[in-house]
Order: C-alpha cells, then sequence, then structure tokens
C-alpha cells in the first residue's frame, strides 16, 4: 500500500510539472521534469534537449581532464588502478551530464525496472583491483551512484598499499557497492546520501595527510593544496547555490554556483589524481618528478628502471 501511494504521489507531482512547462510555453525534448532534484537554474532555457544548460556543459572541462590523466597513466604504464580511477571519472561527469540534460528520474532509453550492476575486475603486479559501472533505470542514479562508486575506488587506491590481504578490500567494498546501488534504486535517501557521501569523503583525509607529510617534495605538496583549495571553493560554489536560490532567481545574472561546482571538482579529482600517482610512483621507486605542460599545467612524469619495465 505505501508503494502503491508513493508510485500515485509521483505521478501527481509529474502531472504537475507538466501541466507547469505547457502553461510557460516550454518545450522539451525529454517530456515533464520528474527528477526529485532540480537545482538553481531555469529549465530548458537554450534549448529544447537540455533542462540545466550550463550544469550539462560544465561536465566538459571534467571530461578532458580525467582524459589527460587516464593518457598519461597509459603512457607511462602506470598500475590499471589509476587508469580506471581516471575512468571512473570520465564516467561519473557523463552520468551527470545525462542527468542534468534530461531531469528524468526514470530513464527512457531503458524501459526495465530493476537495476543493473556491471563489474569488471582487472589484475595489477600489486594486486586485485576493481571497477564497477552502474547502469540504472532511474536517470538520476547515473549522477549519484557513480559518486559513491567513484569514492569507494579512492578509498581502495588510497589504502591497498598498506591492506595485507589483497582480495578482502576489494571484494568488500565491491559488494558494499553493488548493495548501495540497489537499496538506493529502490529507496530515495535524500539527506542520507549526501550524508553517506561526506562521511566516505572523510575517510579519505587521514591517509591524504600521512601521504603529504610524507611527501618531501614541494611540487607534489603544491598538487595537494590545490586539491583541498578546488574541493572549498567547490565546496561553497554548490552552498551558495542551495542555500541562496530563491534570491539567486531574481538575479539578473545567475552566478552558476552548481555549475562552478562541476569545474572545481574536475579539476579537485585530476590534482587528487596527480597527487596519489605522485605518492605511488615513490613507493615503487619510479623517480617521479611533478612537471608542467604548457608551463602550468601539472601532470607526474616517472623514470623507471630496465628491471621495472
Amino acid at each position: 500500500m505505501c508503494l502503491l501511494a508513493l508510485l500515485r504521489e509521483a505521478q501527481r507531482l509529474a502531472r504537475f510539472r507538466e501541466l507547469e512547462m505547457e502553461d510557460s510555453g516550454i518545450s522539451s525534448f525529454w517530456g515533464p521534469v520528474t527528477s526529485t532534484t532540480e537545482l538553481c537554474e531555469e529549465n530548458y532555457a537554450y534549448s529544447s534537449y537540455i533542462a540545466e544548460f550550463y550544469n550539462t556543459i560544465s561536465n566538459i572541462p571534467c571530461i578532458l581532464l580525467a582524459l589527460v590523466g587516464l593518457i598519461n597513466a597509459l603512457s607511462q604504464r602506470f598500475e590499471k588502478r589509476f587508469s580506471v580511477l581516471h575512468i571512473s571519472n570520465m564516467i561519473l561527469a557523463i552520468g551527470s551530464m545525462i542527468f542534468h540534460a534530461t531531469l528524468q528520474n526514470v530513464a527512457l532509453v531503458y524501459q526495465i525496472n530493476s537495476l543493473q550492476v556491471l563489474g569488471h575486475v582487472y589484475a595489477s603486479d600489486s594486486g586485485i583491483i576493481f571497477y564497477a559501472s552502474v547502469i540504472s533505470s532511474r536517470l538520476q542514479q547515473s549522477d549519484e551512484t557513480p559518486m559513491v562508486w567513484e569514492m569507494l575506488l579512492y578509498l581502495y587506491v588510497i589504502y591497498s598499499p598498506d591492506w595485507h590481504y589483497r582480495s578482502t578490500m576489494p571484494t568488500f567494498l565491491f559488494l558494499y557497492g553493488a548493495a548501495f546501488g540497489v537499496v538506493h534504486f529502490i529507496v530515495r535517501f535524500g539527506i542520507g546520501f549526501k550524508i553517506h557521501y561526506i562521511i566516505l569523503c572523510l575517510l579519505c583525509v587521514p591517509r591524504m595527510y600521512k601521504y603529504y607529510i610524507q611527501t618531501k617534495d614541494i611540487a607534489a605538496k603544491r598538487l595537494a593544496k590545490l586539491f583541498v583549495t578546488t574541493f572549498l571553493l567547490g565546496a561553497l560554489c554548490w552552498l551558495f547555490d542551495r542555500i541562496f536560490c530563491k534570491k539567486l532567481i531574481h538575479w539578473y545574472v545567475n552566478p552558476q554556483g552548481h555549475a562552478w561546482w562541476h569545474v572545481l571538482m574536475g579539476l579537485n579529482s585530476y590534482f587528487a589524481n596527480t597527487f596519489l600517482m605522485f605518492c605511488r610512483a615513490q613507493q615503487r621507486g619510479w623517480e617521479p618528478q611533478v612537471v608542467h605542460l604548457f608551463g602550468f599545467f601539472p601532470y607526474v612524469k616517472i623514470q623507471k628502471s630496465k628491471k621495472q619495465e
């Protein structure tokens, strides 16, 4: 009975938004907005194909930064975990683009009612690493569920060098992520999702701080500082957009706080990945250096011995 009531309420809300769009004369390729989450940006202001224009295109820098990191990881033969990490950043950004472009809770592409979890297991010299991409019949989950999977992957990359039971950690994290994807598909957590995501982020802090104090290289420490700075600025943009949304919609120019959150978190992920690549290269004795493309864009360059290649 409770499930039926929720379905009726969702249908009522969808119909209400559909009538709202009809009254305002807005034409939408994707139909009425059915997402339970909407941000402080006018829907379909620039195109009938993109619900939130700036929140959609602001993911493009995230994809490009992850692509640069992926090319660097592959070209210098870093461990596969780092390639997977950059790919996860790209998947998260693409999922975010899909969600913000459509604002759909139920996908038009997948006419199914079950969550499909595809797990890919990779092997590296240092043990087993994992990556799971989540495809669901809810486009809203194309943004939220990959965020959790990405943080679980970060936890693996950060803690795995000191983990003695190599198969236990990735197995637990994979099962945890799969369980979360299924439960989050059935139950909308709302504020619970945000608290859960913050906890996962905080779990990364102690080991990241340990890496920072153990690193003597000034350029690598600068990467860590940029990582923290971009995160804090991004969080401020996100909070500003959420708290002052009712006032922002009356401004002549919307500062697009959530879009800036996307851009800053794209930079944040790149700096974090690059710093972790440097630290791991140090652990493996690859003589890492932070060099700058065009004099300002940092990346890690390593020099392996012939035995290590």
